[in-house]
């Protein structure tokens, strides 16, 4: 028998105890209002509608890739206009936001933030050695206006 209860396990666990996890891991499903539920044909439409709506929004940030515009933040935006009614798109939105979270903590790890100070401030020393080195061969004019 198992000596421990859930209570003391969920209590235990400190993501529970602020309610964090209850907030995260919300019900996987549609979100459409119930009246559209309860018709097939308008909860199909209404899936169709949202499906076109995100798909436009994702197609915009894939665009938004290679034309000026903020392309990742606007695909996201789509993939969570997909994940009001898509159970995949969900998902796909969890994964990501754990993976951000991830990173984000591992960027404030006092390591890693001294190893990334001491690669900046090395790739700043050499910049500055290469353009003294030009300044010092050619001066101050630029390489299209050398006279030869």
């Amino acid at each position: 028998m198992n000596a421990e209860s859930d209570e003391r396990t969920k209590v235990a666990d400190p993501a529970s105890a602020t309610g964090e996890a209850d907030r995260e891991e919300r019900e996987l499903g549609s979100r459409a209002p119930g009246f559209i539920k309860a018709s097939k044909a308008l909860h199909l439409s209404w899936q169709v509608g949202v499906f076109v709506v995100g798909l436009g929004v994702v197609i915009a940030g894939v665009l938004m890739l290679v034309l000026p515009g903020p392309g990742w933040l606007v695909i996201f935006g789509g993939m969570a206009i997909w994940a009001t009614e898509f159970v995949w798109a969900q998902l796909v939105l969890r994964w990501t936001k754990r993976k951000v979270t991830e990173a984000a903590q591992r960027a404030l790890d006092p390591k890693v933030r001294r190893r990334n100070i001491i690669l900046t401030t090395v790739g700043l020393v050499i910049m500055a050695v290469l353009v003294g080195i030009y300044v010092w061969k050619f001066g101050l004019t630029m390489p299209w206006k050398i006279s030869e």
